[in-house]
């Protein structure tokens, strides 16, 4: 950082989001765009994002039994590239072989490659313990939901080598609030998803110790009653955080500035990519069985379903773009609700077992609204540079 600041940079700060531009050393107020080496602007360096909610990415499936540790790799390889340094590779709902087959993986990969373990900074087990009902569920598979049960998640912790750090639920269970207090006893993050609990039945899991919202605005039906629903109870509880899916595509821009005012900045943004994200337009077939067509857009939706979205197919450095083009925040803004704070939310700023993670650092440039990576660097070290 500091030869950078030697050059010229323009610093977006971890945890605050505030703008600081540095040249020959020195931090320089107004320093002119154009005020690096000749016929060169100055790059912006900021921290790495992190992507609490990731499912899978360029044709790596994190929730296949299939996958293994290779793959793993090449998904780390492919974010960092992208500029996300840290990421939560996201288990959902299955059943109990194949949710312990593939959190074995997911360990493994991180005990046999130190780049895979620097990056992964938690497994997300999104499932089973969530709603049944239709339309809160998602695409969750129905046979494999059940009460949360602190027994199974421990077979599941177990399998992971310790490594689950947020687990995503519904709290309408008549078991949730004792599971919810067991989670935040273990230093767990508890989030509140695709759940038809009550207002009653929320705000028990917030004082419990539940801290986010996933996903907020999608994982609900098509048509909610006008007041009470899930979607006011959890904008209700001031000590809930919020995670969007800014991606042009799961929520219009009138829904998103709502969350923006109501959460009082505590959002974060989440890609929920699919497997499919950083891949060519085109049909694919998805583990499931079914067709998706991924059109030029980025939009994913199901073949032959009039339209039906399929999932996320961007990653997170396009979720903070989309809310710059879109006027929704600014670029300092959007970048930390992609990293700072997701960071500081999961404690993530630590690493397992209270290891202090080292600061991770993205230089890049803004081309036409575009995020233009340069240079990765993770725990100080350069991991991704682009090729001149």
């Amino acid at each position: 950082m500091e030869e950078q600041r030697k050059r010229g940079v323009v610093a977006i700060d971890c945890y605050s989001g505030r703008i600081e531009k540095y040249y020959g050393g020195l931090k320089i107020k107004d320093v002119p765009d154009d005020a690096g080496e000749p016929g060169e602007q100055l790059p912006f360096a900021g921290p790495g994002l992190v992507d609490l909610q990731v499912n899978g990415v360029k044709g790596v499936d994190f929730n296949s039994v299939e996958v293994d540790p290779d793959a793993i790799l090449y998904a780390a390889e492919f974010l960092l590239s992208r500029g996300v340094t840290t990421f939560c590779p996201t288990v959902i709902t299955n059943s109990v072989a194949s949710t312990l087959k593939i959190l074995e993986v997911i360990n493994k990969a991180c005990e046999a490659m130190p780049l895979v373990d620097r990056c992964i900074g938690g497994i997300h087990l999104e499932g089973p313990f969530i709603s049944l009902a239709d339309g809160y569920r998602g695409a969750h598979m129905e046979r494999f939901v059940r009460a949360p049960d602190w027994q199974l998640f421990c077979r599941f912790q177990q399998a992971s080598g310790n490594r689950i750090r947020i687990i995503g639920l519904s709290p309408e269970w008549n078991d949730s609030i004792d599971f919810i207090e067991r989670c935040r006893k273990n230093g767990l993050l508890v989030s509140i998803c695709h759940s038809a609990a009550d207002g009653r039945q929320v705000e028990a899991a917030v004082r419990a110790g539940a801290r986010l919202a996933s996903h907020l605005g999608n994982a609900v039906p098509l048509m909610l009653p006008r007041h009470p629903n899930i979607i006011w109870e959890l904008l209700a509880q001031e000590k809930l955080c919020a995670s969007i899916i800014a991606d042009g595509f799961h929520l219009p821009d009138s829904f998103i500035r709502v969350v923006l005012k109501a959460t009082l900045g505590s959002t974060i943004l989440v890609s929920d990519a699919t497997s499919f994200a950083g891949l060519s337009p085109g049909v694919y077939r998805a583990h499931i069985g079914s067709e998706v067509l991924l059109e030029e857009s980025g939009r994913l939706s199901m073949k032959g379903s009039g339209g039906m979205l399929a999932g996320a197919a961007k990653i997170l450095p396009e979720n903070v773009e989309y809310l710059m083009e879109n006027s929704l925040a600014n670029l300092p803004q959007a970048w930390y609700m992609a990293s700072g704070r997701p960071s500081r939310l999961a404690g993530l700023h630590r690493g397992i077992a209270g290891r202090e993670r080292q600061h991770d650092m993205v230089l890049f440039d803004l081309i036409n609204g575009r995020i233009v990576i340069r240079e990765v660097f993770k725990g100080g070290e350069p991991v991704w540079r682009i090729e001149k």
